[in-house]
């Protein structure tokens, strides 16, 4: 797959001030109440293609799950609109936050147009600039950020390796939501951030897993949970999965994206 990564649908580009908020996206403080009016949404939308290869286990993981409980022969309505992760991480590496938001924004006006009633992201970089869509989407978006904070909160995790691309690791907006659930995160150094955003980029996200890739995140992950104390990993990239799947710790790893499908699943089977 190349970079080029274009959108299944095309979307045209709108400013943060052209979309009319949704009532219940607007309210970002409660996310308990507003996760629970959406109990039984007719059709979720999701933002892929960032990256490719966590949005179709995502679509996958989603449908088997609701399937399955409802006794089979049913996959749930969802429309996709896939973007490109790499004009993502190239908007964060130039700090060009309201171009990464306006970008997505537009791409969630798309889901609304074909019928969504909620929207989520399939990677976690995008939730850097989710307040400030959330404030103006046209549907409301469900946080993986939040559903992963809630779940770690309630299995008691008190200090966790939190692993990701570059922005998910440098920048604050998932270490501050986790020290509000309670949980203080360890990141890895300024190097160590280098070696696993690189890897992501170049190989995770073109569904590319090395032997040296594998035992060089596990090296790392390994010297937070010896030397800084983890309880758990972290895998706050979705393409992680595709690494930490083959390596076993003394500790859990929690894995956001499936944190994030079981929730949605209950979402859509509710109500």
């Amino acid at each position: 797959m190349g970079s080029s990564n274009l959108p299944f649908v095309v979307s045209y580009p709108v400013g943060l001030e052209d979309v009319p908020a949704h009532p219940l996206a607007a309210d970002a403080s409660d996310a308990g109440g507003r996760l629970g009016r959406l109990a039984g949404m007719r059709k979720l939308g999701l933002i892929g293609g960032t990256g490719p290869e966590s949005t179709i286990i995502c679509c996958r993981e989603l449908e088997d799950k609701v399937c399955e409980a409802k006794g089979g022969a049913y996959f749930p309505p969802m429309t996709i609109e896939s973007l490109s992760v790499y004009r993502v991480l190239g908007y964060c590496q130039n700090q060009d936050l309201d171009g990464l938001a306006a970008y997505l924004l537009s791409g969630i006006q798309s889901l609304a147009a074909a019928g969504a009633d909620a929207a989520v992201f399939t990677g976690i970089t995008p939730h850097i600039v989710y307040g400030r869509i959330a404030e103006k989407s046209p549907i409301p978006i469900i946080s993986m950020v939040e559903t992963s904070c809630d779940y770690l909160r309630e299995h008691g995790y008190g200090r966790a390796a939190l692993l990701g691309t570059v922005p998910t690791m440098r920048e604050g907006f998932f270490r501050d939501a986790l020290a509000q659930a309670g949980i203080e995160a360890l990141v890895p150094t300024a190097s160590e951030q280098d070696c696993i955003g690189g890897k992501i980029e170049r190989e995770l996200e073109r569904g590319i897993v090395k032997p040296e890739t594998i035992e060089g995140m596990k090296g790392i992950a390994q010297r937070l949970v010896d030397e800084e104390g983890a309880q758990a990993v972290i895998l706050g990239c979705t393409e992680l999965p595709l690494v930490f799947d083959h390596i076993e710790f003394g500790v859990p790893t929690v894995d956001v994206m499936r944190v994030h499908i079981d929730r949605l699943a209950e979402l859509m089977l509710e109500g």
